[in-house]
């Protein structure tokens, strides 16, 4: 059994990790690993007492019901293999073993002469006939994980040009690869503290800032989103579909307006 005392040392060693942006740091020793959407919103998060793996990201993602259709790692194609390993039968990140495109000779030129774009319209426009198995939100049963801009130049291997963002047309300008580091940034500021506690308070209260923090989040961008259109709206005016989206408008209004579409 582990002590209480090895707990409160190994978690005193933290070092934050992302998943959506992240910089991988595989000498250091616990931490916590933390799975975002591009607003910033935490949406699973997991207290490591050994060195940060993808091992680790692979745990969070399988444990969701619907995995995001695009996942951005730094070290993406650790993530693919490791997870893909996992799970034989049905492989998580699929097709291209999560690359954009067939690792061929032709798109790998292609690709790194900037001359290659691989559209995925149904981030921004549910497919029609959705695919079997397919995510909710966006009808798509592919899986995509792609290297953030901070760290595609980590792999030495051609064929990991095809993991870049830059390929995808719908994420130009929408990503924001800031977004961990901005997380990193609120949440040293507690260190002081949150290193003294013991393990189970550290959790609880960790927890409680994400969540703080989560509630912040959502609310401005309620407010943002309260200020678009035409119409005025209310905090009142603001109900949850069928898959957890923020809608906009009245019951009786058929045209509804999607708060946020955290699909990827």
């Amino acid at each position: 059994m582990v002590s209480e005392d090895r707990l409160v040392d190994e978690l005193m060693k933290q070092k934050f990790e992302y998943f959506i942006i992240t910089v991988f740091q595989p000498f250091v020793i616990g931490g916590w690993s933390v799975i975002l959407c591009p607003h910033g919103v935490v949406y699973s998060l997991k207290f490591n007492l050994r060195a940060e793996s993808p091992r680790d990201y692979a745990d969070l993602l399988l444990s969701w019901m619907h995995m995001p259709n695009v996942s951005a790692y730094d070290f993406a194609r650790g993530l693919a293999t490791h997870a893909n390993l996992r799970s034989p039968t049905s492989l998580p990140f699929q097709p291209h073993e999560g690359r954009l495109a067939a690792s061929t000779q032709e798109n790998i030129t292609a690709a790194q002469q900037k001359k290659l774009s691989v559209p995925l319209p149904w981030l921004t426009e549910k497919l029609q006939r959705p695919d079997e198995d397919g995510h909710p939100v966006t009808g798509s049963s592919d899986h995509y994980v792609l290297y953030d801009r901070f760290h595609e130049a980590n792999t030495n291997d051609p064929k990991e040009v095809l993991r870049r963002l830059n390929l995808v047309p719908e994420l130009q300008g929408s990503f924001n690869s800031q977004v961990a580091e901005q997380l990193f940034s609120s949440m040293q500021k507690n260190n002081y503290f949150l290193n003294n506690l013991a393990p189970s308070t550290h959790i609880f209260l960790m927890r409680n800032l994400v969540h703080h923090k989560n509630s912040n989040t959502n609310a401005k961008l309620l407010e943002q989103q309260l200020q678009r259109g035409h119409e005025t709206h209310q905090v009142q005016d603001i109900f949850l579909n069928s898959v957890g989206q923020a809608v906009l408008g009245k019951y009786e209004v058929k045209e509804k307006y999607f708060f946020s579409n955290c699909n990827l």
